[in-house]
């Protein structure tokens, strides 16, 4: 596969995957009057887990671990932090907002990249952080006393967590030949284990079982948990991580507007403003290189 193919079909996959993953904060938003937010994300991550591994049979692939450091690392902060820290930010915070502190993962990963794999951010790349920072700050309004700080804190970890199992993926697939597949599949097993851990030391109200509920644990094991991390480590595998990592502020956009449509979320105008420039650093990180 030709590196023009190879980008191309990484963004086609975090095309489909921006269009998962933003639907899916109303999801985890909705299905939280039903079951504990830990309990929840050991559910989703124990049917994810399955599913993938499910799929690494059927297509015949080695069900050989990965390497057990790399994989621990990535899936403590991609799967068990991340995820816990959102599911709990959700909480008290709106599904549209939430979604865009945990994708401020973007601008840790830059200098992490850097740092830890030599990935050089491009002048333009550092230009787009900047206008896209701008407008998380519309979209955040820190100058408002009514944004709940602790589901700001937490989404804002959470963020950290994803970029920290971002820039370790990729240092693996540099160093080694597995599939974005295999390697999901044992890093989410490694994560949740610790969640189902977590969900059990942690007291929660009783599980309301509901058509919600199947549904919610359906659409995240198969698609948001299983098949969405896998296509996810895909974009990462193809693409520089700075890249990727930026590319991902379409689903919080996106999150933004189901928020809007479906749980009555109206952004005021900060908040549109905010968005509109995220879009438009966006649209600078993706556009190829020479076009004008």
């Amino acid at each position: 596969m030709t590196d023009t193919s190879a980008r191309r079909s990484a963004l086609l996959a975090l095309i489909i995957l921006s269009l998962i993953w933003g639907f899916n904060w109303i999801v985890m938003k909705a299905v939280l009057v039903d079951v504990g937010a830990m309990t929840f994300s050991a559910m989703r991550y124990v049917f994810g887990t399955a599913v993938l591994f499910a799929v690494l049979a059927l297509r015949g692939e080695s069900l050989a671990p990965t390497p057990w450091r790399d994989t621990l690392v990535i899936g403590v902060s991609q799967t068990t932090a991340f995820q816990a820290l959102v599911q709990l930010a959700l909480i008290a915070g709106g599904a549209g907002k939430t979604a865009l502190i945990a994708y401020t993962m973007p601008f840790w990963v830059i200098p992490m990249a850097w740092f830890a794999l030599g990935d050089k951010p491009t002048v333009r790349q550092w230009f787009c952080v900047v206008i896209a920072a701008a407008g998380l700050v519309l979209v955040l309004e820190p100058w408002n006393t009514h944004v709940g700080l602790a589901s700001a804190l937490l989404a804002l970890l959470g963020g950290v967590a994803w970029a920290i199992g971002t820039v370790a993926s990729k240092r693996l697939f540099l160093a080694t030949s597995v599939s974005a597949l295999r390697l999901t599949a044992w890093q989410m097993l490694y994560g949740t284990v610790l969640l189902v851990a977590i969900a059990f030391m942690v007291h929660e109200r009783a599980t309301v079982w509901s058509p919600r509920l199947i549904g919610a644990l359906v659409y995240n094991g198969v698609l948001s948990s299983g098949l969405g991390w896998a296509m996810w480590a895909f974009v990462v595998q193809r693409l520089p991580t700075n890249v990727a990592g930026l590319a991902s502020l379409a689903t919080p956009l996106i999150s933004v507007g189901f928020a809007w449509v479906l749980l009555g979320e109206r952004p005021d105008a900060f908040e549109s403003l905010g968005i509109a420039i995220i879009a438009l650093a966006l649209y600078g990180v993706l556009r190829p290189r020479g076009s004008r």
